[in-house]
């Protein structure tokens, strides 16, 4: 009769720990890099055109500047992912990798500023 092995007890335990965590934080080497990656995605992708340039709100879309103390970081994910009143879905145009760098942005409590654009590049001469 096959007799199947006993888990790992340490390992079981590392694993419910690691999962646990918000996927932001438990892939994340270094938050900090995490979360500068979406303050340029924040520019980038359009966010700040609603939300404003310092997640202050526009006419378009509310204020995010306190978004870190009203939602989670599910609760952010979600409304990301699949909109919700007025906001459109972004599932489609944004990976997972993504959407977790732009929670760590706005549930930052020193939100950093975007990378600087590229410099643009000089007019074509005919």
């Amino acid at each position: 009769m096959f007799k199947a092995k006993s888990p790992n007890p340490l390992a079981a335990v590392a694993l419910a720990c690691i999962a646990t965590l918000h996927p932001a934080t438990a892939g994340a080497a270094n938050p900090r890099a995490a979360e500068a990656a979406g303050a340029t995605l924040f520019r980038d992708k359009g966010c700040a055109y609603c939300h404003g340039a310092n997640t202050q709100g526009t006419p378009k879309g509310p204020s995010l500047e306190n978004v870190r103390k009203t939602m989670k970081p599910a609760q952010i994910a979600d409304q990301i992912k699949n909109g919700g009143q007025k906001m459109p879905s972004f599932g489609d145009s944004l990976s997972d990798t993504e959407v977790d760098e732009l929670i760590a942005y706005l549930r930052a409590k020193h939100r950093p500023a975007p990378a600087p654009l590229p410099p643009a590049a000089p007019a074509a001469q005919d």
